[in-house]
């Protein structure tokens, strides 16, 4: 199973979310390939939306809707029902073997005891280039084992400082039960090459290897701002990337 995170033109401004802190709920669309630009502009919904494809696993696109509620999705899918069906969108065959597989469209709540710097991960993504997801599937029983996976996780990345946040989302709808997803934007590529960030993977890898009852997988996307559709305010941190102008004090 995979997971969860569109336009290039100006968007309207009146997509009210806040730009501090993580928003409560993604709503997340997979397609095997590569899609058109999605409908967002034609219907202007006030939501951030970050288009991305991968540059690992399967080739796939994600569109990954911001939303402060329920209601907000249900205003999304009516505006969005009448020009992009997204159950259609991905005829081609899932591969059975990843952790999303068959998951289409995904709603996920935001976790902050699992989270790392989420704040700050907020930030970074409004100027990131690239996302690393890392997606895990829980096994019955085993949430507890998990649990202490994390805590040693956010121990080990406070450890060397690790300058790279992230921020953790919980499958509500549309994958089995215990899945979960952690989405770490990345300024650059440069940012893998970090010395105690290696350190720290492998102390990661080590421990995750250890803990019975989870299915793990990592996955590496491009951000496409041609697929996104953000507001002014959350282009802000860098315009000319997400709508071609150019960057203001």
């Amino acid at each position: 199973m995979k997971i969860i995170l569109l336009a290039g033109v100006a968007v309207c401004a009146a997509i009210a979310q806040s730009l501090t802190e993580p928003p409560p709920l993604l709503r997340l669309h997979r397609q095997l390939g590569t899609v058109s630009a999605p409908p967002y502009a034609d219907t202007r919904i006030p939501v951030n939306v970050v288009g991305m494809t991968a540059m690992t696993g399967a080739p796939e696109t994600w569109l990954i809707e911001m939303h402060d509620s329920f209601a907000s999705i249900e205003n999304a899918d009516k505006s969005l029902r009448p020009v992009a069906p997204f159950g259609a969108m991905a005829q081609a065959a899932q591969p059975s073997a990843d952790i999303l597989a068959g998951s289409r469209s995904l709603i996920a709540v935001f976790r902050q005891g699992f989270s790392y710097r989420s704040e700050q991960a907020v930030q970074t993504l409004r100027k990131a280039r690239y996302c690393q997801v890392s997606i895990y599937q829980v096994h019955p029983g085993s949430e507890s084992d998990f649990a202490e996976l994390v805590k040693s996780r956010r121990f080990a990345f406070d450890s060397v400082n690790l300058d790279r946040p992230d921020i953790s989302y919980s499958v509500l709808s549309g994958a089995a039960s215990g899945t979960y997803v952690f989405l770490a934007p990345l300024g650059s590529l440069k940012m893998l090459d970090d010395t105690p960030a290696k350190a720290y993977a492998e102390n990661i890898a080590a421990q995750a290897i250890k803990t019975d009852g989870l299915t793990r997988e990592h996955l590496l996307f491009r951000v496409e701002p041609s697929l996104s559709w953000v507001s002014d305010d959350f282009a802000s941190a860098d315009p000319e990337f997400w709508h071609g102008k150019a960057k203001t004090q």
